[in-house]
């Protein structure tokens, strides 16, 4: 039996991943990351520990990883969205002015739907990596 997660980790897989790679990034669920020469851009999405939902954070850090303020180096090909500060990192919402803790919510037969709504957000983010966030 499939899980809705599975489902819509299955639709994601099938959707929103392939244009990832083609715009570089390695990586599989949840984190994904693209070395550029000057940069990091960082990708995760965090599914909702109570099921029918999940988030996206973006963020980046410099080449050379990320420095915790605790003082714990993360390399760059190991560090994630999740491991910079709130304040260094970007939530997508699913619809604009939704609040900060929108999520993207799916449920019986609507996984390649909220796939394809995510799409337009990797535009966003696209932006928001090249503005230097």
């Amino acid at each position: 039996m499939t899980t809705d997660s599975q489902a819509m980790k299955a639709a994601l897989k099938n959707i929103v991943i392939p244009v990832l790679r083609t715009n570089g990034f390695k990586g599989s669920l949840p984190h994904f990351r693209r070395m550029l020469t000057d940069r990091v851009d960082l990708l995760t999405f965090q599914f909702d520990k109570w099921g029918g939902g999940f988030i996206i954070e973006i963020s980046n850090c410099p080449i050379s990883g990320h420095t915790t303020s605790w003082g714990k180096h993360i390399p760059p090909n190991k560090v994630t969205a999740h491991d910079l500060n709130p304040n260094q990192r970007m939530r997508f919402r699913p619809l604009p002015g939704s609040g900060t803790d929108a999520w993207f919510r799916f449920e019986s037969e609507a996984y390649s739907e909220v796939a394809n709504s995510v799409l337009p957000h990797i535009k966003a983010a696209e932006d928001w990596w090249q503005n230097g966030a």
